[in-house]
């Protein structure tokens, strides 16, 4: 696992947890057309995400219509937006300290399954916009994951890339890119087979050998 020249991360179960604002914005487009559904919960979005927003829509509302299912993708996409841009995510222990002192040695990228606006929510939230040099989503290319990985590469010349991230696809996506994978294993999904497994995120600076 060669040393990195940049850093590439996912974003949910890598750097907050939304889930709970999440909810409230699905269970929001329920009751606004009355669709018959039982409440939605924190681990009934935490158990889909990292998934693209469609995606994340047929798997929960199984059985639903079409129009149905293309009504929830497009009004739960702009409710989470605007409940995440009110409430935010929790980022998780150690993130906000971890990054600035990563930021200092290496530029920093994230890519994100995402609906479009999304990521921006995140940066104004969080505060640590400013320490990002790109993004990409698939909310705005359409495209899969390691799709959107490779243009990160691609376009920002990168060399020796290693990917942070939490689930299976984050793992796929970095496989099929070349570039090494760090598991977060606080997140929500497993990947054992990672080239670098962290229980918590100040363990990356550390493994790095960065001072927080």
């Amino acid at each position: 696992m060669h040393p990195p020249d940049s850093l590439v991360f996912d974003l949910d179960g890598t750097l907050w947890d939304s889930c709970e604002a999440c909810a409230q914005g699905w269970n929001n487009v329920l009751r606004r057309h009355a669709m018959v559904f039982r409440e939605i919960v924190a681990d009934d979005v935490r158990r889909v995400a990292g998934k693209p927003h469609d995606v994340c829509m047929r798997e929960t509302f199984v059985g639903f219509s079409e129009r149905d299912l293309q009504i929830l993708t497009e009004e739960t996409a702009e409710e989470d937006n605007l409940i995440v841009a009110r409430d935010g995510g929790v980022l998780f222990d150690g993130v906000a300290a971890g990054l600035r002192a990563l930021a200092r040695q290496y530029p920093l990228f994230i890519v994100s399954n995402c609906q479009a606006g999304y990521i921006d929510q995140f940066m104004k939230h969080s505060g640590l916009g400013a320490l990002f040099v790109d993004v990409e989503c698939w909310g705005v290319t359409g495209r899969t994951k390691a799709e959107n990985l490779g243009l990160i590469i691609e376009r920002n010349r990168l060399a020796q890339p290693w990917f942070v991230g939490d689930t299976a696809g984050d793992h796929a996506a970095a496989r099929a890119c070349g570039v090494p994978f760090v598991h977060a294993r606080y997140g929500f999904g497993d990947c054992p087979d990672a080239d670098l497994r962290i229980a918590r995120f100040g363990d990356l600076p550390h493994a790095l050998g960065i001072a927080i």
